[in-house]
């Protein structure tokens, strides 16, 4: 299920960055597509604003399907995935022995108190 989601939600960006690439601007950036003045015989599908529209109307789709996946992999991995804090473990250490200090050759002796 989740390789599912993720080759989905894959497919769902790659479809908006060529979406998005395909808009016009109005600085006229990019703006692949929405070119033309004619609109042919379908109604003003193709047309420059019938064609705006289509796209900015698949972007938004496509970008709820986005977020929708998004949820349903945090959603998913939320139920499957339990992490253990580090303070519900039991510890299992030894417990610490201290070797005696001893002086270093040739550094200064420490005065003991009377």
């Amino acid at each position: 299920m989740q390789t599912l989601l993720l080759t989905l939600e894959l497919v769902i960006a790659i479809l908006l960055i060529v979406f998005i690439l395909l808009q016009r601007s109005e600085g006229g950036a990019l703006g692949i597509g929405g070119g033309g003045g004619g609109g042919g015989g379908l109604g003003g599908l193709f047309s420059p604003r019938g064609a705006a529209d289509t796209l900015t109307r698949t972007t938004a789709y496509l970008a709820v399907g986005f977020f929708v996946v998004c949820l349903a992999l945090n959603i998913l991995v939320s139920r499957t995935h339990r992490p253990a804090s580090i303070l519900d473990t039991p510890t299992r250490s030894a417990p610490v022995q201290k070797a005696p200090l001893q002086r270093a050759p040739g550094a200064p002796s420490i005065p003991t108190p009377h």
